[in-house]
């Protein structure tokens, strides 16, 4: 932004920044050598001398906080998130990380296994293999805890290639089956003289998990498609996989989301008008297409912002000497995420206002 002399400067209500301190409150500038206004102003005194009073109000805060959904569909969502700090979208960002519970398979007892991946890196896999059920429908399991149909899941996977065929064979995530009666496995302590018993296993399910009226018509599955190892012809993989539930910050593969992150929305600002050959030239030097040109009559051709949410900041247009005083590179205080379906985000929200409301009540 050019320099204007203090005795230029228009007159203000009282109750109003000027532009340049508006802008460095609410933007972060982008200049070829290191970003500028990084900081937040936060102190409710901070313009004081202007009459502005900088302290957060709740009521400003709900009239201006906005969430712009750019893209949702069965495995990602991107939204906006307008007038709220940088600092908010990153603590939506840790929850969705690290404290959102789901279910995954902790426990994987080996029957028989002569592929040539170790016992524990396939456990490791099947670990980190995404099961398609709710969380909120199961109890967490402690220590102490019997595996019964409210904290586990138990899924078989037992797949033999076959001397006679000589090929490898492939063994998928969706080989796994879901097991609604438990573990079949009996504990080898069990040594039951009444053959009328039934034997003890390693689950106490009480019931069939598809007695129950959420899993009736809905059974429990896992991501198709992912490959948990290969067999030559001979080899054999028999195992039970018992899943429970459980959140990030304890292992990854409790994490819900594939990846969660935001940024500032890039605002792009054309501090003059570029015709012609500079025209051109801006074009040609963004490798993201952000900039395109206009042609206004009688043979002048005008570069125009087309694509600003597209801008990487990779500020390859003002990187040598004359652009900067050209083209302004901005980024405005809204976020950007990238997560699954919107009932992450909403629980997310659940968790944060939890953890306010114990703040408030330590306080208090």
């Amino acid at each position: 932004m050019p320099k204007v002399p203090l005795w230029d400067l228009p007159e203000l209500p009282n109750d109003q920044l000027p532009l340049h301190l508006q802008l460095q409150k609410t933007r972060v500038s982008c200049n070829k050598d290191a970003p500028t206004n990084t900081e937040n102003i936060t102190y409710s005194g901070a313009y004081a001398t202007m009459g502005v009073d900088n302290s957060l109000r709740l009521d400003e805060f709900r009239t201006n906080f906005k969430v712009n959904v750019i893209k949702l569909n069965e495995e990602d969502m991107e939204f906006d998130l307008i007038g709220i700090d940088a600092s908010i979208a990153n603590a939506f960002r840790r929850i969705l990380i690290s404290e959102l519970p789901t279910m995954a398979i902790e426990k994987v007892l080996v029957a028989n296994s002569s592929s040539v991946v170790q016992d524990e890196v396939l456990s490791h896999r099947l670990g980190l293999v995404p099961i398609k059920v709710d969380p909120r429908l199961f109890d967490y399991m402690s220590e102490n805890d019997v595996p019964n149909e409210k904290n586990s899941i138990v899924f078989k996977l037992h797949v033999k290639c076959e001397r006679k065929s000589g090929e490898r064979i492939t063994v998928y995530s969706h080989d796994l089956k879901w097991l609604p009666t438990g573990s079949e496995y009996v504990l080898p302590t069990e040594n039951s003289s009444d053959p009328t018993s039934k034997p003890k296993t390693y689950t106490s399910f009480t019931s069939s998990q598809e007695s129950l009226p959420e899993f009736a018509n809905n059974p429990i599955s896992v991501i198709p498609g992912i490959i948990i190892s290969k067999l030559a012809p001979g080899q054999e993989i028999e195992l039970e996989a018992h899943a429970v539930k459980g959140v990030g910050k304890t292992h990854a593969k409790w994490s819900p989301v594939a990846t969660a992150w935001y940024r500032m929305l890039p605002e792009v600002v054309l501090l003059q008008d570029i015709e012609d050959e500079d025209a051109q030239k801006l074009v040609n030097k963004c490798p993201v297409n952000v900039f395109d040109i206009e042609d206004m009559g009688k043979g002048v051709k005008r570069a125009t912002v087309a694509r600003p949410r597209a801008c990487t900041l990779c500020r390859e247009c003002i990187r040598e000497p004359g652009w900067e005083e050209k083209v302004a590179l901005r980024l405005t205080i809204e976020s950007t995420g990238a997560l699954p379906p919107e009932v992450l985000f909403t629980e997310a929200v659940k968790i944060l206002e939890d953890k306010c409301e114990s703040v408030i009540t330590e306080l208090s």
